[in-house]
């Protein structure tokens, strides 16, 4: 560790984990006699140098996937030499590392925060996320095999040398291996090289593979270490066989965690609640994984901008991504209906930070509204009817930068009423986009509300104008397609309009068909390609009529969705449509008039990093005009893959069938209105009933999906579990 504060000294094997490189009770290594590495040597670009806390601690890791570190558990523990224990989650201080750079004193490389820790318990290592994907180091390859007794191994660090106590270079050295244990490995560094304090968590090589990280020393020859102390024994952790552990962390999707305890939180909105004596002020609730509480964040917190007033809708959109990158997730909340001045419902939007101890308890919240600010928000006048913030994106790009689509669909162009528009917000800034901005498709017209929708992944944003007259049919709908790629405008990349009167797209444009009312995006990788590069884009068109049968009458108001996909280079090709079913399909459900089939969606990849299949790419679609057994509008919601004919792999969820929603079909209940799907869960809330607060329902993925093995579901609703009694449409937005 390369650090201010002079090693403790203890024997060989006193613990085999005491510390980061020390068989001492505290973190170690440094290569001591060992081999400066020159600046243009490659060879261990992978090395990493791990700073803690303002230089509390300092360790060495290496990259294995390029969005994660390998390094010793003993860099994070509160006392190496009592526990390796060390909690999961966000570091307890901020970790800093610096990959790629033989010479700290250079440039070259990358520079990235440590944003999560994912401890082994079995020995002394942790898997380490950064904040942003590295490019241009290889990560290294994992050996198949331990080492043997006798065989000489590599070992780097950037630990302290005989005379130097924080080396700028990158050292290697030789060990030999001693003994082989089931985790660990004795070694002896070779010719007096001696892992020293400060590399531990390094990289220890066999025929240019990982075969371990240098974990205890005894630190014969260290500067700072008693001259009586030559002995260059070590102890090593392996990893030779946590390929399939690291493959599974670093290919897992990212959890909503806003306390960064690594377990899974929820935020729900209720944008109609009562604060205070403020009807439908609204509010967002929060339940912490882990048994650890709930809380209510309202806008009459301190740390929430703006003030409760009634008809501000606060909550009634929500999106979540880690914006400043330490690790917590962060909530994006809206209040489309806040009042800005005089302008009536002009609304606005908040990111809230996270933290420690959860929403609130990190930076200062970042406020968007029209006429403050910086960039295309701060040129814009709020207006009357804008409602900004009536749709939310939010996530990153695959290069891993933040950012958040802000819909407003009341937005005037001129004197052309509601024709709508969007905010793309990343970094300190942001850009308006619009029907009249550089070549996003179509015209702007009164009554288009483009940002009625929005959706995005790494690659790709979209945005919906369901009230886009298409060859003079009113409320006919089209959408844009953008990539995050920022033109010299400095707005995203314009890829594609789409519309049903395209010759690619199945059906024509009709009056009332609202195509894009609703949009998902998902990132998939398709076959042949390294990385998740393409997409898949679902478009609700819940006006739809359809025909249950060839030759019958058309359906008003079915509803249908249709797939398309989008090709790395922005090419792009229609797929198949998705809606219910007829006497002579596989599909569930009876395709009927006021059905509303595409009303909301939610798109997932489960194994975003492997190629995608019908197995790992499913969406959720909101049927919430779906009558049942007699009863007008009880909803229901349908589960299909994105992947294959759309009868082959689909599931109907409606209430009291067995997969989660409990009660019967109710009146109004419109199941189907706010869905969330993530690889963990399937959200569904029920805002309208039939609780009298509302209610969210939390099925587990196997509940969701055919074939699965069903798990018991968890409800949550106001005066439950610790939630606050009072609600009123509790669920109507959910993350």
């Amino acid at each position: 560790m390369s650090s201010h504060r002079r090693p403790r000294l203890a024997a060989l094997g006193a613990v085999l984990a005491a510390g980061s490189l020390a068989l001492s009770a505290v973190p170690a290594a440094a290569v001591t006699g060992g081999t400066p590495v020159a600046d243009a040597d490659t060879t261990h670009a992978y090395t990493a140098k791990i700073t803690v806390g303002a230089h509390d601690r300092g360790c060495s890791a290496v990259l294995v996937d390029a969005e994660w570190l390998l390094t010793a558990a003993s860099c994070f523990a509160e006392d190496p030499a009592v526990s390796l224990a060390v909690p999961a989650g966000v570091p307890d201080r901020p970790t800093t590392a610096v990959i790629g750079r033989s010479d700290l004193s250079g440039t070259q490389g990358a520079e990235r925060r440590v944003v999560e820790i994912v401890p082994r318990t079995d020995r002394d290592v942790v898997l380490a996320r950064l904040n942003r994907p590295v490019t241009g180091v290889a990560p290294a390859q994992l050996a198949t095999a331990a080492p043997a007794a006798g065989a000489e191994l590599t070992f780097a660090g950037y630990g302290r040398t005989k005379t130097v106590w924080a080396p700028l270079e990158l050292h290697t050295g030789t060990y030999t291996v001693d003994s082989v244990a089931a985790t660990s490995a004795g070694v002896t560094g070779k010719n007096g090289a001696a892992a020293c304090m400060g590399d531990a968590g390094g990289p220890v090589v066999s025929g240019g593979r990982l075969v371990g990280l240098s974990s205890q020393s005894s630190q014969g020859g260290c500067l700072g270490v008693d001259a009586t102390q030559t002995s260059t024994a070590g102890v090593i952790a392996r990893v030779d066989d946590l390929a399939p552990w690291i493959a599974e962390k670093a290919g897992a999707t990212r959890i909503v965690d806003f306390n960064g305890d690594a377990v899974e939180d929820i935020a729900i909105g209720d944008p109609m609640a009562t604060v205070g004596t403020d009807t439908t002020a609204g509010l967002v609730r929060v339940v912490h994984g882990g048994g650890k509480g709930t809380a209510e964040i309202t806008q009459d917190l301190d740390w929430v901008p703006g003030g409760a007033e009634a008809g501000d809708h606060f909550g009634n959109h929500l999106a979540t991504v880690d914006y400043n990158e330490d690790g917590y997730t962060d909530l994006v909340v809206s209040a489309s209906e806040e009042n800005v001045g005089s302008a009536v419902d002009a609304g606005f939007v908040d990111i809230l930070f996270g933290g420690e101890n959860g929403l609130g308890s990190g930076p200062a919240a970042r406020h968007f509204e029209q006429g403050a600010g910086n960039g295309s928000i701060a040129a814009s006048t709020p207006e009357t009817g804008d409602r900004m913030g009536a749709s939310l994106a939010a996530g990153t790009t695959a290069e891993g930068r933040p950012w958040v689509l802000i819909g407003t669909p009341g937005e005037a162009l001129g004197s052309l009423a509601k024709a709508g528009g969007a905010f793309y917000v990343h970094g300190d800034t942001n850009v308006s986009v619009n029907q009249d901005t550089g070549a996003v498709p179509g015209a702007a017209e009164a009554d288009d509300a483009f940002g009625t929708s929005v959706a995005g992944d790494p690659n790709f944003i979209a945005i919906g104008a369901p009230g886009d007259a298409i060859g003079g049919h009113a409320n006919a709908g089209n959408l844009a397609v953008l990539s995050h790629k920022l033109g010299a405008d400095g707005r995203p990349t314009v890829v594609a309009g789409m519309d049903q009167d395209n010759e690619k797209i199945s059906g024509g444009a009709e009056a009332g068909d609202k195509f894009g009312q609703a949009l998902a995006l998902v990132a998939y990788r398709p076959s042949g390609a390294a990385t998740a590069t393409d997409s898949i884009l679902a478009i609700g068109s819940p006006g739809e009529a359809l025909a249950a049968e060839t030759g019958a009458a058309q359906q008003a108001g079915a509803g249908n969705v249709m797939l398309v996909h989008i090709k790395a280079d922005g090419t792009w090709d229609y797929l198949h449509a998705l809606n219910q079913g007829s006497g002579t399909d596989d599909r569930s459900g009876t395709i009927e008039a006021g059905d509303g089939v595409g009303s909301a969606l939610s798109a997932v990849n489960t194994a975003p990093r492997e190629v995608g299949s019908a197995a790992t790419l499913k969406i959720a679609v909101g049927s919430p005009g779906e009558d049942l057994a007699g009863v007008a509008d009880a909803g229901a919601i349908h589960t299909f893959s994105l992947m294959g004919p759309a009868g082959a792999d689909d599931l109907w969820i409606e209430a009291g069938d067995g997969d989660g929603i409990p009660g019967s079909p109710g009146e109004g209940d419109k199941l189907g209105t706010s869905i969330h799907f993530t690889p963990r869960n399937l959200y569904a809330g029920m805002p309208y009933g039939p609780t009298a607060t509302g209610a969210l329902h939390v099925l587990p993925f196997p509940n969701a999906v055919p074939g699965g093995t069903s798990r018991p579901a968890t409800t949550y609703q106001p005066g439950q579990g610790g939630l606050p009694a009072h609600g009123k449409y509790f669920g109507y937005s959910v993350r």
